[in-house]
């Protein structure tokens, strides 16, 4: 049996780290508002650009949507997952990269690994692969100030390896957010684009006649661009709350967790207390009676 003394620096230890999941729990919840608030009002605004960008696009010549909507065979591929900065989310991080495994697995399985090129966005993305000599880019500085900006560098290097010939398709991995205590894995087709099939009940607003100012082809190329680049900023937004979500679901537990150790550890030091106590006494008893018989 432990120690008093044993116990009590485990209870002290256990009630500092209490204090700690419970201060990063409300820190993270503070943080999870911005973040929810902030794809919640991305996400009305990349769905309608993008079914603008489908309406545009679906009666429109080849060479309009060429540069970005050509399949290739698929020989090089860039993925691109997103995780964190920083740890302590439960199985946030793990599920990104057990979802660029399955893909590659699922996906490309036939092609060898040196033409799988991974761009990590968040430092546990590009610690992982980069001990691996995957990663393509340094993109760790993305969530210390998350801005359209700071993606939009990230998704031209994607944007003109696809032109260029350098990948043949680029996919990505992330965190799509739910609720707090639910992120699903999604893994999307970022290029080539992917036409979207119209729905036998769709209304008519899905099948709008525009009227172009300068042209179609240049409205077409100038929303084409920016359509991509709002997909990814997107997907790191749906990350970055799914990872405030993850953290405020795992410090809750630990913290619960703490508090059920605490209960264990207080009953075993009482009950040690009480053994000691009770040795003490049955000592001093014996002493008397030798005394006495003495």
């Amino acid at each position: 049996m432990a120690s008093l003394k044993e116990v009590r620096n485990r209870i002290q230890s256990v009630s500092s780290t209490q204090q700690i999941t419970k201060a990063m729990k409300m820190v993270a919840a503070a943080k999870l508002r911005r973040a929810q608030d902030n794809i919640v009002r991305m996400r009305p605004y990349a769905q309608r650009l993008n079914a603008i960008l489908t309406n545009l696009t679906r009666n429109a010549d080849d060479d309009i949507v060429s540069d970005y909507g050509v399949a290739r065979e698929v020989r090089k591929v860039l993925v691109i997952a997103i995780t964190s900065d920083r740890g302590l989310a439960g199985a946030f991080n793990t599920n990104v990269f057990k979802g660029v495994n399955a893909a590659i697995a699922s996906r490309y399985s036939n092609l060898p690994a040196a033409n799988i090129s991974v761009m990590a966005i968040g430092k546990k993305a590009h610690d992982y692969y980069g001990r691996r000599g995957q990663t393509v880019g340094d993109y760790t500085h993305v969530f210390a100030k998350l801005s359209f900006e700071t993606v939009r560098a990230a998704a031209e290097v994607a944007m003109d390896g696809f032109r260029n010939g350098i990948y043949d398709e680029v996919v990505m991995v992330y965190n799509e957010f739910r609720n707090v205590a639910t992120q699903i894995i999604r893994t999307e087709q970022l290029l080539p684009l992917v036409q979207e099939e119209v729905p036998a009940t769709a209304t008519p607003e899905s099948n709008v006649d525009y009227l172009f100012e300068p042209s179609k082809e240049e409205i077409v190329q100038t929303l084409i661009p920016q359509s991509i680049k709002i997909q990814l900023y997107k997907a790191v937004l749906e990350s970055n709350a799914s990872e405030h979500g993850a953290r405020m679901t795992a410090m809750d537990k630990a913290t619960d967790n703490a508090g059920e150790l605490l209960k264990a550890l207080k009953l075993t030091y009482n009950r040690t207390r009480q053994a000691a106590i009770t040795t003490e006494i049955l000592e001093i008893v014996g002493g008397a009676e030798a005394l006495a018989a003495g």
